[in-house]
């Protein structure tokens, strides 16, 4: 039996007629009584009855009819799903990050599952805004972002937890220790992104100090990281905080990184995608950020999260 018969079939069974069903085929009519013919011979029945001029269905064609529209209808289902997964292991995913993720990058690389591992990835550093922007605008299929908790028209998918470290001059006397208590700052002026620009972190590095027992004195604010460190670097007063991943590429002798003891200050990286994104890269890209959460979290405990 050959899906073709089961096509002739339904086609001859709908138009009730052998020279109409070849026409809409788009072959001769000989070619479809003869597939027609075998079809019976192979399934030891008679579907049609060719009495006179006309063609009527036998009570087993009818019978057999709406089950050939099901096989025809699960050949097409079988054949669109083997196209999108074409289409999908032949794509490029476009994803923007930002300059310092370290070897998180490879963690998230090494968290696809199999069925992820033919996409292409084409990754592009920009800044956090124009990192939202482009995804937005559909230029960027995902990004890499932190800093907010929320994103109009986005999903964000949580990736991992950041406790922050402190930066401050190694001349220091408090760069002696081997980790700090927040309330040890608050003689010295803090150097942070201003609310406007990171009211997330802006917001929780003041409140933290709040329940440390002081109000910080804000220093100028920072607007990029490695100016504000080679300021601290140069010995000028003031400290600053770092995601983990950034202070791994600090090699300044001059600059100290403690973490802090108690409860730390922590930040959160989140995967954002377009809210409409394709149904299968959300699960991809939710499964994969499953497994780097749990990764992170299995090598960082303290730091585990929700």
């Amino acid at each position: 039996m050959e899906l073709r018969q089961i096509q002739y079939f339904i086609a001859v069974a709908e138009e009730l007629h052998f020279g109409r069903a070849a026409e809409r085929l788009h072959i001769g009519q000989p070619a479809v009584s003869q597939q027609v013919r075998r079809l019976e011979r192979e399934l030891r029945t008679q579907l049609f009855d060719r009495t006179g001029r006309t063609v009527t269905l036998t009570p087993a064609g009818e019978a057999l009819l709406p089950e050939g529209r099901d096989l025809l209808k699960a050949l097409d289902r079988f054949a669109a799903k083997a196209e999108r997964l074409a289409a999908r292991n032949e794509a490029t995913l476009r994803v923007g990050i930002s300059s310092a993720l370290g070897r998180r990058l490879d963690y998230f690389l090494d968290a696809l599952p199999d069925s992820g591992s033919g996409i292409r990835f084409e990754f592009q550093t920009l800044d956090a805004h124009t990192r939202l922007a482009e995804v937005r605008a559909g230029r960027l299929d995902a990004a890499f972002i932190r800093g907010i908790e929320s994103a109009a028209g986005l999903r964000l998918l949580t990736l991992w937890y950041e406790p922050l470290v402190v930066a401050l001059p190694a001349a220091h006397p408090l760069a002696e220790r081997g980790r700090l208590e927040l309330a040890d700052l608050a003689e010295l002026p803090l150097r942070l992104a201003s609310r406007a620009e990171n009211p997330v972190l802006f917001d929780a590095v003041v409140a933290a100090c709040g329940k440390a027992g002081f109000e910080p004195t804000v220093g100028p604010p920072s607007t990029e990281l490695q100016d504000t460190l080679a300021d601290i670097g140069a010995g000028a007063a003031g400290w600053t905080l770092m995601y983990p991943t950034a202070a791994e590429t600090v090699s300044s002798r001059r600059i100290a990184l403690l973490p802090l003891n108690g409860e730390p200050i922590t930040m959160r990286m989140f995967l954002a995608l377009r809210e409409n994104a394709d149904p299968e890269r959300l699960r991809l890209l939710t499964e994969t950020s499953t497994q780097v959460r749990r990764k992170v979290a299995e090598e960082n405990p303290r730091d585990r999260r929700g």
